[in-house]
């Protein structure tokens, strides 16, 4: 079976052995997109090296945003709570105490 190889694909991996690069036919000559340069590629590269040493980082920082958030979150939860509890614990107070005065009166 003799198959030409693909771009993904190619028949051999050795670049002497493979079929020599030929301009394209579907861009006429002379078209408007420009030619890469190395250093503009070396730059863009170098830039998306360090972008993506940073990614980490910036997961981190929000993984720690979002957990302080939760964390901020529960804090408020359970002031609630104990805010509820305090309240319902005054108000039991305050009918003992009235009627506590209501008895008195009473006698």
């Amino acid at each position: 079976m003799n198959t030409a190889g693909t771009i993904d694909r190619p028949l051999t991996h050795d670049p002497e052995k493979q079929a020599p690069m030929k301009p394209s036919t579907s861009e006429p000559a002379g078209s408007a997109t420009e030619d890469v340069t190395t250093t503009g590629a070396n730059d863009s590269r170098q830039n998306r090296t360090r972008e993506m040493q940073l990614i980490p980082e910036a997961l981190a920082r929000a993984h720690m945003h979002e957990r302080l958030r939760e964390a901020e979150e529960q804090r408020q939860a359970v002031r609630l709570i104990a805010a509820r509890r305090m309240q319902r614990r005054a108000e039991r107070a305050s009918r003992r105490a009235r009627r506590a005065l209501a008895m008195a009166v009473m006698q």
